[in-house]
């Protein structure tokens, strides 16, 4: 565990939604903390590997990552205007995957489910 690593995953389990690497690294400039873009991309990358973060694509193909309270499987609710994240799980999509890919003959599936909208506080 380096200094960046822990300052990447520090600023990470602050943020509120998710963050783009970008996002994370102007944060924690602002915070003091001198590490590199590549840097921060490659602890992110690695923390992805490991599981220990969420990834998503934007809608515009970035990938913006956060550390979630849950250990488990989960789909997550991404407010399109604040970022404003919840974690949610989805049994009926559990089932579904496992349906459509029995249908089609496949085997060890898995998933990612992201519902992007407006949250109330920015209705």
């Amino acid at each position: 565990m380096t200094r960046q690593r822990t300052a990447v995953q520090r600023a990470l389990s602050q943020a509120e939604g998710f963050l783009s690497a970008q996002a994370l690294h102007d944060v924690m400039r602002q915070a003091g903390d001198s590490v590199g873009l590549t840097t921060v991309y490659r602890h992110l990358q690695a923390l992805a590997d490991a599981g220990d973060v969420d990834v998503l694509r934007t809608s515009d193909g970035e990938a913006a990552y956060r550390q979630c309270v849950a250990d488990a499987h989960h789909h997550h609710l991404v407010c399109r205007v604040c970022g404003a994240t919840v974690e949610v799980t989805g049994p009926e999509v559990e089932r579904w995957a496992s349906k459509v890919a029995g249908q089609h003959g496949f085997t060890d599936v898995t998933h990612t489910v992201e519902v992007f909208g407006t949250c109330s506080a920015c209705t």
